[in-house]
Protein backbone atom coordinates (compact mmCIF):
# COMPACT_ATOMS: atom_id res chain seq x y z
CA UNK A 1 0.00 0.00 0.00
CA UNK A 2 1.73 3.57 -0.91
CA UNK A 3 2.44 5.96 1.82
CA UNK A 4 0.32 8.48 3.01
CA UNK A 5 -0.04 11.34 0.24
CA UNK A 6 0.89 14.49 1.90
CA UNK A 7 0.53 17.94 1.21
CA UNK A 8 4.64 18.38 0.79
CA UNK A 9 4.64 15.12 -1.71
CA UNK A 10 2.04 17.43 -3.74
CA UNK A 11 3.96 20.37 -3.98
CA UNK A 12 6.87 19.17 -4.46
CA UNK A 13 5.46 16.82 -7.59
CA UNK A 14 4.03 19.73 -9.17
CA UNK A 15 4.99 19.69 -13.13
CA UNK A 16 5.95 16.39 -12.96
CA UNK A 17 2.28 14.54 -11.99
CA UNK A 18 -0.87 14.74 -12.99
CA UNK A 19 -3.25 13.18 -9.67
CA UNK A 20 -6.62 12.08 -10.02
CA UNK A 21 -9.21 13.91 -7.66
CA UNK A 22 -12.91 12.78 -6.65
CA UNK A 23 -15.12 15.00 -4.27
CA UNK A 24 -16.16 11.91 -2.36
CA UNK A 25 -19.55 11.74 -0.55
CA UNK A 26 -19.27 8.63 1.66
CA UNK A 27 -16.84 5.98 3.11
CA UNK A 28 -17.78 3.61 0.39
CA UNK A 29 -17.14 6.20 -2.41
CA UNK A 30 -13.32 7.13 -0.72
CA UNK A 31 -12.93 3.25 -0.32
CA UNK A 32 -13.57 2.91 -4.30
CA UNK A 33 -11.35 5.31 -5.26
CA UNK A 34 -8.33 4.38 -3.56
CA UNK A 35 -9.01 1.02 -5.11
CA UNK A 36 -9.03 2.61 -8.55
CA UNK A 37 -6.15 4.19 -8.02
CA UNK A 38 -7.53 7.80 -6.75
CA UNK A 39 -5.26 9.37 -4.21
CA UNK A 40 -6.53 13.27 -4.44
CA UNK A 41 -9.99 13.12 -2.78
CA UNK A 42 -12.05 16.18 -1.04
CA UNK A 43 -15.30 16.34 1.07
CA UNK A 44 -17.81 18.01 2.94
CA UNK A 45 -16.91 18.72 6.82
CA UNK A 46 -19.56 16.93 7.83
CA UNK A 47 -20.52 13.64 9.17
CA UNK A 48 -18.72 11.62 6.43
CA UNK A 49 -15.60 13.40 7.15
CA UNK A 50 -14.19 10.63 9.55
CA UNK A 51 -15.58 7.78 7.42
CA UNK A 52 -14.23 8.73 4.70
CA UNK A 53 -10.58 9.34 6.77
CA UNK A 54 -10.99 5.98 8.00
CA UNK A 55 -12.06 4.29 4.48
CA UNK A 56 -9.12 6.45 2.77
CA UNK A 57 -6.04 6.34 5.43
CA UNK A 58 -3.53 7.29 2.51
CA UNK A 59 -5.01 9.86 0.29
CA UNK A 60 -4.87 13.54 0.46
CA UNK A 61 -8.54 14.80 1.82
CA UNK A 62 -9.66 18.90 1.26
CA UNK A 63 -12.32 18.83 3.22
CA UNK A 64 -14.81 22.29 2.69
CA UNK A 65 -15.15 25.08 5.12
CA UNK A 66 -18.82 25.73 4.80
CA UNK A 67 -18.97 29.39 2.91
CA UNK A 68 -20.33 32.11 5.53
CA UNK A 69 -19.20 29.29 8.41
CA UNK A 70 -16.74 32.04 9.97
CA UNK A 71 -16.90 35.85 10.31
CA UNK A 72 -13.49 36.62 11.34
CA UNK A 73 -9.64 35.63 10.63
CA UNK A 74 -9.71 33.60 14.39
CA UNK A 75 -12.82 31.73 13.91
CA UNK A 76 -11.36 30.87 10.86
CA UNK A 77 -7.90 29.27 11.98
CA UNK A 78 -10.33 27.63 14.90
CA UNK A 79 -12.67 25.77 11.95
CA UNK A 80 -9.51 25.02 10.23
CA UNK A 81 -7.49 23.27 12.85
CA UNK A 82 -11.17 22.15 14.21
CA UNK A 83 -11.46 20.08 10.84
CA UNK A 84 -7.70 19.02 10.33
CA UNK A 85 -7.89 17.15 13.79
CA UNK A 86 -10.94 15.27 12.41
CA UNK A 87 -9.11 13.56 9.63
CA UNK A 88 -8.60 16.06 6.81
CA UNK A 89 -5.05 17.19 5.03
CA UNK A 90 -5.79 20.82 3.89
CA UNK A 91 -9.54 23.11 4.33
CA UNK A 92 -11.35 24.24 1.91
CA UNK A 93 -11.91 27.99 1.81
CA UNK A 94 -14.24 29.68 -0.49
CA UNK A 95 -14.14 33.01 1.92
CA UNK A 96 -11.93 36.03 1.07
CA UNK A 97 -8.06 35.91 1.23
CA UNK A 98 -8.08 37.77 4.66
CA UNK A 99 -9.47 34.31 6.17
CA UNK A 100 -7.34 31.86 4.13
CA UNK A 101 -4.18 34.12 5.17
CA UNK A 102 -4.32 33.64 8.59
CA UNK A 103 -5.21 29.85 8.69
CA UNK A 104 -2.15 29.76 6.47
CA UNK A 105 -0.14 31.79 8.53
CA UNK A 106 -0.77 28.76 11.75
CA UNK A 107 0.10 26.67 9.19
CA UNK A 108 -2.84 24.82 7.74
CA UNK A 109 -3.15 23.97 4.28
CA UNK A 110 -5.63 26.06 2.42
CA UNK A 111 -7.57 25.46 -0.70
CA UNK A 112 -8.78 28.23 -2.28
CA UNK A 113 -11.27 28.77 -5.51
CA UNK A 114 -10.95 30.55 -8.55
CA UNK A 115 -12.97 30.70 -11.87
CA UNK A 116 -17.18 29.44 -11.34
CA UNK A 117 -16.59 29.53 -8.08
CA UNK A 118 -20.68 28.19 -6.68
CA UNK A 119 -20.94 29.89 -3.12
CA UNK A 120 -20.09 32.93 -4.99
CA UNK A 121 -22.20 32.41 -8.29
CA UNK A 122 -24.62 35.37 -7.13
CA UNK A 123 -22.36 37.66 -8.82
CA UNK A 124 -21.01 36.02 -12.03
CA UNK A 125 -23.84 33.64 -13.04
CA UNK A 126 -23.21 29.30 -13.88
CA UNK A 127 -20.73 30.41 -16.66
CA UNK A 128 -17.37 29.88 -17.66
CA UNK A 129 -15.20 32.39 -16.28
CA UNK A 130 -12.66 34.29 -18.22
CA UNK A 131 -13.32 34.02 -21.72
CA UNK A 132 -12.57 37.28 -22.45
CA UNK A 133 -9.08 39.11 -21.66
CA UNK A 134 -10.27 41.19 -19.10
CA UNK A 135 -12.17 38.30 -17.31
CA UNK A 136 -9.34 36.36 -17.22
CA UNK A 137 -7.08 38.75 -15.87
CA UNK A 138 -9.59 39.29 -12.81
CA UNK A 139 -9.26 35.47 -12.47
CA UNK A 140 -5.50 35.68 -12.22
CA UNK A 141 -5.71 38.36 -10.05
CA UNK A 142 -7.34 36.34 -7.90
CA UNK A 143 -5.01 33.63 -8.07
CA UNK A 144 -2.54 36.06 -7.30
CA UNK A 145 -4.04 37.09 -4.39
CA UNK A 146 -4.88 33.73 -3.32
CA UNK A 147 -1.00 32.69 -3.74
CA UNK A 148 -0.28 35.94 -1.68
CA UNK A 149 -1.96 34.94 1.25
CA UNK A 150 -0.95 31.48 0.93
CA UNK A 151 -2.68 28.90 -0.39
CA UNK A 152 -1.12 25.73 -1.26
CA UNK A 153 -4.21 24.52 -3.72
CA UNK A 154 -6.09 26.25 -5.73
CA UNK A 155 -9.23 24.89 -7.34
CA UNK A 156 -9.86 26.25 -11.00
CA UNK A 157 -13.24 25.83 -12.29
CA UNK A 158 -14.63 26.23 -15.66
CA UNK A 159 -12.31 28.67 -17.48
CA UNK A 160 -10.62 28.36 -20.48
CA UNK A 161 -7.90 25.56 -21.26
CA UNK A 162 -5.63 28.35 -22.11
CA UNK A 163 -6.31 30.13 -18.73
CA UNK A 164 -6.16 27.26 -16.99
CA UNK A 165 -3.02 26.31 -18.65
CA UNK A 166 -1.25 29.79 -17.94
CA UNK A 167 -2.29 29.61 -14.11
CA UNK A 168 -1.01 26.05 -13.50
CA UNK A 169 2.85 27.22 -14.77
CA UNK A 170 3.15 30.49 -13.31
CA UNK A 171 1.87 29.22 -10.05
CA UNK A 172 3.88 27.43 -6.99
CA UNK A 173 -0.23 26.04 -6.21
CA UNK A 174 -1.46 22.88 -7.47
CA UNK A 175 -4.39 23.47 -9.34
CA UNK A 176 -7.36 21.55 -8.78
CA UNK A 177 -8.79 21.55 -12.81
CA UNK A 178 -12.40 20.75 -12.92
CA UNK A 179 -14.17 21.97 -16.22
CA UNK A 180 -10.88 23.44 -17.95
CA UNK A 181 -9.32 20.41 -19.78
CA UNK A 182 -5.99 18.55 -18.84
CA UNK A 183 -4.30 21.34 -17.84
CA UNK A 184 -4.23 21.66 -14.37
CA UNK A 185 -2.09 19.29 -11.68
CA UNK A 186 -5.19 17.26 -10.90
CA UNK A 187 -8.27 15.97 -12.80
CA UNK A 188 -11.24 16.53 -10.60
CA UNK A 189 -14.69 15.53 -10.96
CA UNK A 190 -17.55 15.17 -8.78
CA UNK A 191 -18.70 11.06 -7.85
CA UNK A 192 -22.51 12.13 -8.34
CA UNK A 193 -21.20 13.24 -11.88
CA UNK A 194 -19.28 10.07 -12.39
CA UNK A 195 -21.98 7.90 -10.85
CA UNK A 196 -24.92 9.49 -12.06
CA UNK A 197 -26.56 9.85 -9.01
CA UNK A 198 -29.09 12.04 -9.67
CA UNK A 199 -31.72 13.23 -12.24
CA UNK A 200 -30.99 16.82 -12.86
CA UNK A 201 -28.23 19.06 -14.27
CA UNK A 202 -25.00 18.01 -15.30
CA UNK A 203 -22.25 20.09 -15.91
CA UNK A 204 -20.89 20.08 -19.77
CA UNK A 205 -17.66 18.68 -18.16
CA UNK A 206 -19.04 16.10 -16.58
CA UNK A 207 -18.85 12.50 -17.85
CA UNK A 208 -21.82 9.81 -16.71
CA UNK A 209 -19.60 6.37 -16.10
CA UNK A 210 -22.52 4.43 -14.49
CA UNK A 211 -26.36 5.08 -13.97
CA UNK A 212 -27.34 5.07 -9.98
CA UNK A 213 -30.33 6.67 -10.78
CA UNK A 214 -31.54 3.62 -12.49
CA UNK A 215 -30.03 1.62 -9.72
CA UNK A 216 -31.20 3.14 -6.79
CA UNK A 217 -34.80 2.83 -8.65
CA UNK A 218 -34.47 -1.06 -9.24
CA UNK A 219 -33.70 -1.02 -5.27
CA UNK A 220 -36.49 0.84 -4.67
CA UNK A 221 -38.47 -1.72 -6.53
CA UNK A 222 -36.87 -4.42 -4.29
CA UNK A 223 -37.31 -2.80 -0.85
CA UNK A 224 -40.88 -2.31 -1.89
CA UNK A 225 -41.34 -6.14 -2.70
CA UNK A 226 -39.52 -7.44 0.26
CA UNK A 227 -41.97 -5.18 2.68
CA UNK A 228 -44.92 -6.08 1.13
CA UNK A 229 -44.17 -9.36 1.21
CA UNK A 230 -42.99 -9.74 4.95
CA UNK A 231 -46.69 -7.73 5.38
CA UNK A 232 -48.89 -10.05 4.00
CA UNK A 233 -46.83 -13.19 6.15
CA UNK A 234 -47.85 -11.15 9.40
CA UNK A 235 -51.24 -10.78 7.82
CA UNK A 236 -51.36 -14.63 6.95
CA UNK A 237 -49.93 -15.85 10.30
CA UNK A 238 -46.98 -17.32 8.04
CA UNK A 239 -44.52 -15.45 10.17
CA UNK A 240 -42.85 -15.33 12.48
CA UNK A 241 -42.77 -19.72 12.80
CA UNK A 242 -41.32 -21.50 14.83
CA UNK A 243 -37.75 -21.15 13.40
CA UNK A 244 -38.34 -17.36 14.18
CA UNK A 245 -38.94 -17.80 17.72
CA UNK A 246 -37.45 -18.47 21.56
CA UNK A 247 -38.89 -20.35 23.51
CA UNK A 248 -39.08 -21.56 27.38
CA UNK A 249 -39.34 -25.14 28.31
CA UNK A 250 -42.80 -26.16 29.97
CA UNK A 251 -41.10 -26.33 33.52
CA UNK A 252 -39.28 -23.10 33.43
CA UNK A 253 -42.43 -21.64 32.62
CA UNK A 254 -44.69 -22.96 35.11
CA UNK A 255 -42.01 -22.59 37.41
CA UNK A 256 -41.17 -18.83 36.10
CA UNK A 257 -45.26 -18.42 36.47
CA UNK A 258 -45.18 -19.31 39.96
CA UNK A 259 -42.98 -17.14 41.13
CA UNK A 260 -44.03 -14.56 39.07
CA UNK A 261 -47.45 -14.58 40.96
CA UNK A 262 -46.22 -14.19 44.39
CA UNK A 263 -43.55 -11.36 42.91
Amino acid sequence: MPSKLSVHELLSRKGQQKWLQMHVDSGAEAAACVEAGIRVLSCEPDHTLEPIRAAAPGAFISAGMPHGSVASATEAVREGFRILERGADAVYCSQSPTFIEAMAHEGIPVTGHVGLVPNLAAWTGFRAIGKTADEALKVLSKVRELESAGAAFIEVEVVPVELADYITRSTRAITMGMGCGDVCDTQYLFSSDVLGTHSGHYPRHAKRYADFVALEAELQVKRVTAFRAFAEDVQAGSYPQGGHEVRMDAAAYDDFQTRADTF
